[in-house]
């Protein structure tokens, strides 16, 4: 029995190690997830246009990650330091699928009142992909 439980308990650390890598990618891989769900390449200067366009609602995405993406933001009602969102100034920025999700579902539902879609991330996503250090 002893060995029985040793293997389970082997197993679920195995699949939990292997869930968390399963959700690291990169970038460019979350940049192709999307453009593929869209069924369309991103746009650069769409992707800009969104970002720092308001949508009808208080804020645009630049009012807390500012333009460019390139320092560190504030939250515009908390005033809650935000990390830098361009990937080229945030290393760990967009490397975890499930993060990147969650906050795009939080921060278009701010900004435009509802999800975004898989064209919206995409040329947002291709267009903070541009800065380089």
């Amino acid at each position: 029995m002893h060995t029985v439980t040793s293997v389970l308990r082997a197993l679920a650390l195995g699949a939990l190690v292997f869930s968390a890598q399963a959700q690291a990618v990169t970038p460019a891989e979350q940049l192709g997830g999307y453009t593929s769900k869209a069924g369309s390449p991103a746009q650069v200067a769409r992707g800009q246009a969104f970002f720092t366009s308001k949508h009808g609602k208080d804020w645009s995405c630049a009012s807390c990650h500012n333009a460019p993406p390139t320092t560190e933001g504030k939250h515009a009602s908390t005033g809650k330091r935000i990390d830098t969102l361009a990937p080229a100034f945030n290393p760990k920025g967009f490397t975890d699928a499930a993060k990147t999700e969650k906050w795009f579902r939080r921060n278009c539902n701010d900004v435009i009142g509802r999800e975004c879609s898989a064209s919206e991330k995409a040329d947002v996503l291709a267009w903070l992909m541009t800065f380089k250090p």
